[in-house]
């Protein structure tokens, strides 16, 4: 028999060979084949009214490319989306690392407080984006009435519909809605620290931020960078929440944004492709100096 003639180790590569394959179909059907479709359109002239005859070949061209790097509205919309993910991503991280560090400790009722943490992250988008908008409005809103009556604004605030105001606010909104992500990471690798180090530092005189500063903080930096790393890439793509909240207006249309403006007003499907493919490619080339930057700190070659 041919079975009979194979080594151990021939028969277990053809076992992981046979049972990886199906897995790596689903994913060139379902992640592979549309992402070299898209790529496709970006190159050709088709609109949504003639979708249904692209194909992977036709007449390619350079002239979505150049439309959208000559559009003026393309930067801003890309300087945006750059705006929006670092602060976003930054946030999240830093106020997810402070409520770590206050449930860290154990106190009474400290399950319920965890359990509350995570209500941004588990609640529905659009649920949380409506009480978000309802409180906000400069007419009715809760925020701008309690300004009003006792922090001593002068009038309302309409932090959703002004330039200097509505992109700080979708930071802080993505913030609040994705810190507990980052919570969760860090709070598994807390409990990961040996208590030992730090009752010691604390017999040597070691204040509290010293603690923190020399013997948490270099134990939470890989995994700080890890979040980066995820939180950059999901929300540089980031559509929902920004639509949401502001529909792009008053300074905070981010690419994704564009793109859908892009199909559904324009109905310009080789146009938003190229807008898309722009986006991936700016987000590989962060990806990039962030992962050789990574590199250089750990002091690798």
């Amino acid at each position: 028999m041919p079975n009979r003639r194979l080594t151990l180790r021939q028969r277990d590569a053809r076992a992981g060979v046979s049972l990886v394959t199906p897995t790596v179909l689903i994913v060139c059907l379902v992640l592979l084949v549309p992402m070299l479709w898209a790529i496709s359109i970006a190159f050709q002239d088709i609109k949504l009214i003639n979708i249904r005859y692209a194909g992977f070949f036709g007449q390619y061209t350079l002239d979505n490319f150049v439309e959208v790097f000559q559009s003026s509205g393309f930067w801003s919309a890309l300087w945006n989306t750059v705006l929006y993910t670092f602060g976003a991503t930054t946030g999240s991280i830093l106020v997810g690392l402070i409520a770590a560090l206050a449930v860290r400790r154990p106190f009474k009722g400290r399950a319920i407080v965890r359990g509350l943490i995570l209500l941004p992250y588990v609640a529905p988008v659009v649920a949380v984006a409506f009480v978000w908008t309802t409180m906000l409005n400069p007419q009715f809103g809760v925020v701008n009435n309690w300004g009003t009556r006792f922090l001593g604004w002068s009038e309302a605030i309409p932090f959703l519909s002004q330039h200097s105001t509505a992109m700080l606010t979708v930071i802080v909104f993505e913030t609040w809605r994705y810190y507990p992500f980052a919570f969760l990471f860090l709070m598994a690798r807390l409990q990961a620290v040996s208590k030992d180090t730090e009752e010691a530092a604390h017999v040597d005189g070691a204040t509290p931020l010293q603690q923190f500063r020399h013997i948490l903080l270099p134990q939470l930096l890989p995994t700080m960078v890890v979040l980066f790393t995820l939180r950059f890439v999901f929300t540089f793509s980031k559509f929902d929440d920004v639509y949401l909240l502001t529909g792009g207006g008053s300074g905070t249309e981010v690419v994704s944004v564009r793109v859908f403006e892009l199909l559904t007003s324009r109905k310009d499907v080789s146009a938003a492709c190229a807008q898309a493919v722009i986006l991936a490619l700016v987000l590989v080339v962060f990806l990039v100096i962030q992962r050789r930057a990574t590199r250089r700190w750990n002091g690798d070659s």
